[in-house]
């Protein structure tokens, strides 16, 4: 710290260098990436259109057995 540096003020160059520092941690460490970055969105989607289409022909399904039964 220089003598006219008040301590409150803040040492530019030691910020410019912990943001530097930070942002080489962040691209050496491969763990470091978010989950989201493998996810294929296009994938998820068909699956989730599935998903949906099955618990329609589910639902439809019991209905009809309800409407037999009751029918008996």
């Amino acid at each position: 710290m220089t003598k006219n540096q008040n301590p409150n003020q803040t040492n530019v160059n030691k910020v410019r260098q912990q943001n530097q520092q930070s942002l080489q941690g962040q691209t050496q460490n491969p763990m470091g990436e978010e989950f989201g970055s493998e996810t294929d969105v296009n994938q998820v989607r068909q699956q989730n259109q599935q998903s949906e289409a099955k618990k329609q022909q589910q639902s439809s399904g019991m209905r009809a057995n309800r409407f037999e039964n009751g029918s008996k």
